[in-house]
C-alpha cells in the first residue's frame, strides 16, 4: 500500500459537495481513508467567485498514481464537476493528489505545485500529514504551511459535523430550504412517503426526505470509516500487562432485518502486550461497527476482531446488551426483554481466571 495526501475543495453546493466527496473516498474499494483534516473558507483565486471550503485527506492505496488521478476525475464527475478553459472557475469538487510517497512527476504534477504557493493547499494538508517530507522540498508539510502565503482561511467548524464520525449534532438543519443533501436517496424519501399515503409537499414533512438522508448517513456512517482512520495512531508504548476495561460504552445501530433500532451498552476489555490505545478509541471502534446494519452477534465479534487486529494484545473480552426495537414495537412485543452476547480472543478464551475476572466486573454492570 502506498501513502497519499488529497486535497479537496468546492464552491458549489460546498456544503454538500465537500462531505459528499470524503465519503465517495471512503466507500471506494481502492481507498482507505486514514486521516480528515478539518475544513477551511478560503477567497476564491481568479475571478470574482464565490469563497471555497477546502480540505485535506490521507489515504492509503494500491493504485499507481496516475490512476489515482484517474479515479478521482471519475468521482468529481459523478459529483457533476464539469471542467472548462477557465481554470479557476467555480466547481462542485476539486480532488487532486497533493502527495504520493516520494514521487515527483511533473507531467502528473506530483507533488502540487499549490502546495507551496497557497495555504488553502498546505493548511489542510498538514493537519493529516504535517511530518511529511515533500520530495525535491527539503521541508515538511506542517513547515510549509507554517510559511503559507495569503489568502487568509477561516476554519469552518459547523460544516466540520458532516466530516466527523461522531458529530456533536448529526441532525442539525443548515442551510437554505431547498439544500439537498443526497438526491438520489431523497427521491426514495419521498416516494416512500407517497406510498404510505403521505402527501410529502405538505408543511410538515417537505423537508423529511433531506432529514432522513442526513439522519441515515450519520446513522450508517460506519461502512465509511476504516479502522485505521478511527485508531488515527492513538495506540502508545507501554509496560502495563493488567486487565484494561471500558464499560457501559452506549450504542446504537439498526437491525439488518427490519432496520429498525437496537440499542444498549458494550463492556470492552483488553489484557496488553506492550501496548495500550487510548481510552475514547475504544469507544469509537465500538461505534465504527454499530452504525451500520447489524446483528448484534456479529457486531460482538467484528470490536473483538478490531481490537485484536489493531492492538496485537494477550485476549479481548466484548460483551453486548440491547434491546431490540424489532422485537419490542412489532413481533413479540417482549418490551422488557434484552439480548446479551459476548465475543472473546486469546487469553479471554484460554484462560479460565482471565474469564472469570472479566465475567465478573462485567456482572456488575447487568441489569
Amino acid at each position: 500500500m502506498s501513502d497519499a495526501v488529497v486535497a479537496l475543495g468546492s464552491n458549489v453546493e460546498r456544503q454538500t459537495n465537500l462531505p459528499a466527496a470524503v465519503r465517495a473516498l471512503r466507500q471506494h474499494p481502492d481507498l482507505t481513508v486514514t486521516k480528515v483534516s478539518c475544513i477551511f473558507e478560503s477567497a476564491a483565486v481568479g475571478g470574482d467567485y464565490p469563497p471555497f471550503y477546502n480540505a485535506a485527506v490521507s489515504i492509503e492505496t494500491d493504485l499507481a498514481p496516475a490512476e489515482l488521478k484517474s479515479t478521482l476525475r471519475d468521482i468529481e464527475s459523478a459529483l457533476g464537476r464539469v471542467r472548462t478553459g477557465d481554470r479557476n472557475a467555480p466547481r462542485t469538487i476539486d480532488l487532486d493528489v497533493t502527495l504520493y510517497e516520494d514521487v515527483v512527476d511533473e507531467s502528473l504534477g506530483i507533488p502540487d505545485p499549490s502546495l507551496t504557493e497557497y495555504s488553502y493547499v498546505a493548511v489542510p494538508a498538514a493537519e493529516v500529514a504535517r511530518d511529511w517530507m515533500v520530495p525535491g522540498r527539503n521541508k515538511t508539510v506542517g513547515e510549509i504551511a507554517d510559511e503559507a502565503l495569503p489568502p487568509t482561511l477561516r476554519k469552518v467548524p459547523m460544516a466540520e459535523q458532516d466530516l466527523d464520525l461522531t458529530p456533536e449534532d448529526a441532525f442539525e438543519e443548515y442551510g437554505p430550504s431547498d439544500e439537498t443533501f443526497n438526491p438520489r436517496f431523497e427521491a426514495l424519501v419521498r416516494e416512500q412517503l407517497e406510498i404510505l399515503g403521505e402527501d410529502p409537499d405538505r408543511e410538515g414533512i417537505q423537508r423529511t426526505p433531506f432529514r432522513v438522508a442526513k439522519s441515515m448517513a450519520f446513522l450508517t456512517g460506519g461502512y465509511t470509516q476504516s479502522l485505521k482512520e478511527v485508531v488515527n495512531n492513538a495506540i502508545f508504548e507501554s509496560p502495563d500487562s493488567e486487565m484494561v476495561m471500558l464499560k457501559d460504552v452506549e450504542f446504537y445501530s439498526m437491525c439488518e432485518h427490519h432496520m429498525l433500532p437496537f440499542f444498549g451498552r458494550a463492556h470492552v476489555a483488553y489484557i496488553p502486550q506492550g501496548r495500550v490505545i487510548g481510552v475514547s478509541k475504544l469507544a469509537r471502534i465500538v461505534d465504527v461497527y454499530a452504525r451500520r446494519l447489524q446483528i448484534q452477534e456479529r457486531l460482538s465479534n467484528q470490536v473483538a476482531d478490531a481490537l485484536m487486529e489493531c492492538l496485537d494484545p494477550l485476549g479481548v473480552g466484548v460483551v453486548m446488551e440491547a434491546a431490540h426495537l424489532c422485537m419490542l414495537m412489532r413481533g413479540v412485543q417482549k418490551q422488557n426483554s434484552e439480548m446479551v452476547t459476548s465475543a472473546l480472543r486469546g487469553s479471554f478464551q484460554s484462560d479460565g481466571r482471565t474469564r472469570g475476572e472479566f465475567m465478573n466486573l462485567v456482572g456488575h454492570g447487568l441489569r
